[in-house]
């Protein structure tokens, strides 16, 4: 479906909360800033229209805001009450390059958050569009895109192969698993380790190999 080196955030953003495991849902998209106050509207929740969007989105959501300043994550758009509304409408998590805050709160109601710093202020975070492709950490996601990510990082899977995926994941362990485990036997041996890698699904002797 694509290279080994594309479909992933690198950097920009990382998980706030590994204990509350994998988040996955369909990204609702938008642009925010912080450093400058709005032209109009009078907090950064003040958004009927962006509000409903998101609740125009299949279940599970997450919301995925690239904070487009020069110097992203002056001021945390997401925090307990943004999250609180999220929830409310079917939302996992949130995604942003930026900052968030409420830590504990937000920890507290199971609403997962990977984000570029936290932040003791929302500033004048507010939504600049929504709806249109953003991009986090060289990663392009678009409008109702599927989204996982865990204490390791955030992917895209692509519609098309997502009802795969279960099965191949756990051809993949199982093949993993057997491989730890010989590593860890008495019957360990480079000849037979090479053997197991030669015939691993995983091998990754190609580097045009796709995903």
């Amino acid at each position: 479906m694509r290279l080994r080196n594309e479909g992933f955030a690198s950097g920009a953003t990382t998980c706030q909360f590994p204990r509350l495991g994998s988040m996955v849902g369909y990204a609702a998209t938008g642009r925010i800033r912080t450093a400058s106050p709005p032209m109009t509207h009078r907090c950064y929740y003040d958004r009927m229209d962006w509000w409903t969007y998101v609740a125009s989105l299949p279940e599970p959501k997450v919301m995925v805001l690239q904070d487009a300043d020069p110097k992203p994550g002056v001021g945390a758009f997401v925090g307990e009450i943004h999250a609180t509304i999220g929830r409310a409408l079917k939302c996992v998590g949130c995604v942003t390059n930026g900052a968030v805050r409420d830590l504990p709160a937000v920890e507290a109601m199971g609403f997962q958050l990977f984000a570029g710093n936290v932040s003791v202020s929302h500033s004048y975070a507010h939504i600049i569009e929504f709806g249109e492709a953003v991009e986090i950490g060289g990663l392009k996601i678009s409008s109702g895109d599927l989204i996982h990510g865990d204490r390791h990082g955030l992917l895209t899977i692509p519609l098309s192969i997502a009802n795969k995926v279960p099965e191949e994941a756990s051809k993949l362990l199982e093949e993993e698993r057997e491989l730890i485990e010989f590593c860890s036997s008495r019957q360990f041996s480079l000849k037979g380790l090479a053997e197991r890698i030669q015939t691993s699904s995983a091998n990754c002797d190609l580097p045009w190999r796709s995903q």
